[in-house]
Formats: C-alpha cells, structure tokens, sequence
C-alpha cells in the first residue's frame, strides 16, 4: 500500500444519465446535496455501444455549468475510432478534461466488438489523438474480472491500460477490504503505482445488489448475504445494516492509506451523505 499513501486523496461520485424529465430533475436535486461534500469529480456512465452518448453528454455539460468537474465515463465496444474520435472532440471543445476510459458491455443482439476490442487500446488512442488533454482514469479489479482467465492474466490487463497512459484507476466495488490491499500490493510488484481509488458501493436493496454482484464479478461475503436474507424486505434493517458495513469498509480502506473512495451513488443523495457524516469527512 506504500504507494497509495503518498497520493492526494480524492472524492468522486459517479451517476447515470437519467431517461426521463423526471430522472433528470430527481439527479439534479441529488447532485444538489452532494455538491455540498465538495466533490473532486463527478463521473456519468455510458450505456453498452454508445446507447447515451447524448444523454451522458447532457449531464456532463449540466455538471460543468454548476461549477464542478465532471468525467464522462467512454467505452469502445460496438463503436469505431470515428465515433470515439467524434465523441473526445465534443468533450474536448466544452472544455471537459477528465475520461473514464472503458472497455464497456456489449449491447445485447449487438454483432461486432467495434474497432478497438480492449480498455488498453481506448487509452492509447485518446493518446494519439488528444495527447495530455486529458486526465483518464481506467477500471480494475480487486476480486478479478469475470471474464479474465486468471488473477495473472487480469493484472497482465491492467498493466496493459496503465502503460498506454491511464492517470489513474477506480475499481469495481467490493466488501472485503483485503481483496484490495492484495490486489494494490501485486499492481506494486508489477511496478503500478498510479493512484487505486476504491469504489464504494452503498448497501440499499439486497436483491438489486446481489443481481448486480452476480452480472461483475463482485462477492458479497456470506455473513453479509446472510444477514441481508435475514432482513427480508425489511428495509429499515437492510439500510442500517449496509450503513454500518460500507462505512466501517471506508474507515478501514482509508485508514490503510487508500487514495479516496468513489461512490456508486445509483443517483440517490442519503446513503452517500450518510456515510460521509459518519466518517468526519
């Protein structure tokens, strides 16, 4: 972790492009209350081959005309180097500098991968054609990547997208806190040593969350499961519950000397919020 340590910490949170007039009002009085933490970033997903490019282009531009820095999230599945060569010159003439370079899903009964198969080739082509403009973070992954082959194999990936120039990375969320400390120590034998922010993933709805598990990759550790089946649909308890887990998942990452924590906020305000009061940041 000594690497980590000697990172400035920052705090992002990270939103969907909302479908409706009404999604986009409910994500901006969300992006109201958690203006006020202070946020370093607040990033926008985009939808498997491109499918909110315009969508994820609105929020972004919303974000930056509130006074915060906002970073797209970009993937190349399903998309040619013209359509992304397109999409960087949008961002770059509004003034954006922050990318989050993804390999991305593929739109399901979509046919091809696109032009540029991996998350590695994204990044070296922003290079190529936008040089130091701007600042990508790429994706990793403490408990491995559902499709890797082997931890060998997914750690190979990730070097792969740090050498064709990635700033920095957030990783897929998770709830055992030594995946990450293991997971950061081998990226420092292999020579990585770019900021590894955590992602955190606040605990609202158990089957959500775990249908959501299954699809990435990420475990939810059984007493967890358990406790969370325990609770039915009791909503209060399950809120609770997840409120003291992620926040003591947060004091012990950060307390290790991990370099922030990105937040999948699922476009809600309070769970955030809350665990942000309770860690006194």
């Amino acid at each position: 972790m000594e690497s980590q340590k000697r990172h400035p910490r920052t705090y992002s949170f990270e939103f969907f492009p909302p479908k409706t007039a009404e999604g986009a009002e409910k994500l901006r009085e969300t992006r109201r209350q958690l203006e006020a933490l202070q946020p370093k970033f607040f990033s926008v997903t985009f939808g498997a081959g491109g499918s909110t490019r315009d969508r994820t282009l609105d929020t972004v531009l919303e974000i930056q005309r509130a006074g915060f820095e906002a970073a797209p999230h970009l993937s190349c599945v399903g998309s040619t180097r013209r359509d992304i060569a397109e999409i960087l010159a949008q961002y770059r003439a509004a003034g954006i500098r922050h990318i989050v370079a993804l390999r991305g899903d593929l739109p399901s009964g979509a046919m091809g991968v696109g032009e540029l198969r991996y998350a590695n080739e994204l990044v070296a082509f922003i290079r190529e054609t936008t040089g130091d403009w701007f600042h990508v973070e790429v994706a990793c992954y403490p408990e491995f990547h559902p499709q890797a082959k082997s931890p060998r194999d997914d750690l190979g990936n990730f070097k792969r997208k740090v050498d064709a120039g990635a700033n920095a990375a957030i990783t897929q969320y998770f709830y055992n806190a030594d995946a990450y400390f293991r997971f950061v120590d081998d990226c420092e034998r292999l020579g990585i040593t770019i900021p590894i922010v955590p992602g955190i993933m606040p605990i609202g709805n158990f089957s959500q969350l775990a249908r959501f598990s299954d699809a990435c990759g990420a475990e939810i550790p059984r007493w967890i499961r358990l406790k969370l089946q325990a609770c039915a649909d009791d909503v209060e308890s399950i809120r609770a519950f997840g409120l003291d887990v992620v926040t003591d998942l947060c004091r012990r990452l950060l307390d290790a000397g991990a370099p922030g924590l990105h937040f999948y906020t699922m476009n809600q305000a309070g769970p955030t919020t809350e665990i942000w009061k309770r860690l006194g940041l």
